[in-house]
């Protein structure tokens, strides 16, 4: 499940040069905060997806509230007592 969201969250990567050759920028527009740049597009894609493992993590760990992705839950439920 997780590699599943995480392949979905990188299906709605948005790239962009930067201006005078610094490289690549990538997000992901509905995870706050995902965001890698890098020298080369390839580069940006393997740190854009390291930035989002990490924060899937924190976020788990946190209890932040993570957004469901293409259906994908990664939200532990609580069971009632």
């Amino acid at each position: 499940m997780l590699t599943e969201y995480i392949h979905a969250a990188m299906q709605k990567a948005q790239y962009e040069i930067l201006p005078e050759g610094e490289g690549y920028f990538g997000r992901i527009s509905d995870l706050q905060g995902v965001w890698a740049n890098a020298d080369t597009l390839e580069a940006c894609r393997k740190e854009l997806q390291e930035v989002l493992e990490e924060w899937i993590i924190i976020g788990l760990k946190m209890g932040t509230p993570i957004p469901v992705m293409d259906g994908i839950e990664l939200n532990v439920q609580k069971e009632a007592a």
